[in-house]
């Protein structure tokens, strides 16, 4: 079930999600695309009247990310510095990187779901130069619980951090993306 605002604005909705695919497939690069993601983060947020609302839309983003396998659930993907349960697999395609994640709480699917929409299918050097200001621009920070906040702070940090050791790899061998 989607929050009352949801349903009170279905036309900026929609709106909203027609200019978030406009400015994803535009070729621009992956910084703007990052800084375009956050934009419709935050314009997405403005939508609800409180914050019993954007509680449930996170909670709805967190139900509907796809769940990891269970061979990919192993001690080695596990997030550390997170009370619930957090699973972050990541991938280098041809210099992007994506993030595969899921936790067993809706509430840290929803937020997983926020950063892998800011930051998966993006470049190592732009993950990095690119800090994720959606949060303070919602005042997410002001609404977590200290548990909580903790462990979305950890979840970006390894989010960079994968994307430091890409940038290590890739010098190392010589190439550069």
């Amino acid at each position: 079930m989607l929050p009352r605002s949801y349903n009170q604005h279905p036309q900026r909705c929609t709106k909203n999600t027609i200019e978030a695919r406009y400015y994803m497939s535009n070729d621009l690069d992956t910084r703007e695309e990052i800084l375009a993601a956050q934009k419709n983060i935050v314009d997405s947020f403005a939508l609800f009247d409180d914050w019993t609302d954007r509680y449930q839309y996170i909670i709805d983003l967190g139900k509907a990310l796809p769940d990891l396998p269970v061979e990919q659930k192993i001690e080695e993907n596990r997030l550390k510095g997170c009370q619930s349960q957090v699973w972050i697999v990541t991938e280098d395609r041809e210099g992007l990187l994506y993030f595969n994640a899921i936790s067993d709480s809706s509430i840290v699917s929803g937020l997983i779901a926020l950063m892998l929409q800011v930051y998966s299918g993006r470049k190592p050097a732009d993950i990095i130069a690119s800090p994720p200001s959606f949060i303070s621009e919602i005042e997410l920070d002001d609404h977590l619980s200290p548990t909580r906040s903790n462990g979305l702070h950890a979840l970006i940090q390894q989010i960079r951090q994968f994307a430091v050791e890409r940038l290590a790899a890739a010098e190392r061998s010589g190439t550069t993306h």
